[in-house]
């Protein structure tokens, strides 16, 4: 790498961003699958961690079809998504041009090279069509709530003044997770094909001073987290009962929902495939 490429690697910064896997997960664009601890970006013009990737490996990225080129890769690591979302762990898949050379080697060479906040932790081949995206069969989130103030949790976690009722919310919980289809908690003009999701788990957690919800699905709707976790904690702060739930999910109306709370505390904490 000569001077002027290494001043423009020290100067490239990765900035919380939206992209959407469903949700709030990564947009993944090129062809291999990595594995590892990132922020991510896109936002306002920003590099995405899988556009770094892509340039650190092999220059500007492209995106032609894996299945023209030999195996391809899988790439997990942590990483924000949406603006000011974080991930414990994302995947991204890039072509076979980036497994030329031995994995841990090249684990080694691509965290010797990338940026100080994404750090690449597995590198694995996998089938020729793998995607990082449609391919994953559930995908994991955890919101988080404080209520002391506390410097080192600031963007981290959402601080509230006063504490919810836990039980109620996790009475409202339970009704979600007998619905499927969740238009009220998705933003509109999305164009999916459909807003049904299978939740397999909706539940807080109180620890310590901090309150942390985990959901669980087989996709989830742009928004959907941020909405769920406003209107139980509408429930929550006895604004509603529980059983009204039932009522804003039927109406397939966003508007009956609570608001979208603030990203900084939502966490991508999973993300499962059949062949990993």
């Amino acid at each position: 790498m000569d001077e002027g490429q290494q001043k423009k690697a020290q100067k490239r910064t990765i900035a919380h961003n939206p992209s959407s896997m469903d949700e709030e997960q990564p947009s993944i664009d090129n062809e291999q699958i990595t594995s590892g601890n990132i922020p991510s970006t896109q936002a306002h013009g920003l590099p995405t961690v899988n556009d770094t990737l892509s340039t650190t490996n092999h220059g500007p990225s492209t995106t032609p079809s894996a299945a023209n080129h030999g195996p391809s890769t899988m790439d997990h690591r942590p990483s924000t998504t949406n603006h000011g979302l974080s991930t414990t762990s994302s995947t991204t898949h890039h072509g076979p041009s980036t497994i030329d050379h031995g994995l841990p080697q090249k684990t080694r060479s691509l965290n010797a090279l990338l940026p100080h906040d994404i750090a690449v932790k597995r590198i694995i081949p996998v089938h020729a069509d793998a995607h990082a995206r449609f391919d994953a069969t559930l995908r994991s989130y955890e919101y988080h709530v404080h209520f002391e103030k506390d410097p080192f949790l600031n963007n981290l976690s959402w601080q509230l003044r006063d504490r919810p009722d836990v039980g109620l919310m996790n009475q409202a919980a339970q009704i979600v997770m007998e619905y499927t289809d969740f238009s009220c908690f998705s933003k509109s003009n999305t164009q999916v094909k459909t807003n049904n999701c299978k939740i397999s788990r909706a539940e807080w957690v109180s620890n310590g001073d901090k309150l942390i919800f985990h959901i669980s699905a087989d996709r989830f709707l742009r928004n959907m987290v941020r909405a769920i976790v406003g209107t139980l904690m509408m429930v929550g702060k006895g604004d509603i009962k529980p059983e009204e739930v039932r009522r804003i999910i039927e109406s397939k109306n966003r508007s009956n929902a609570g608001v979208s709370v603030p990203a900084c505390g939502l966490y991508l904490t999973e993300v499962r495939y059949p062949y990993l």
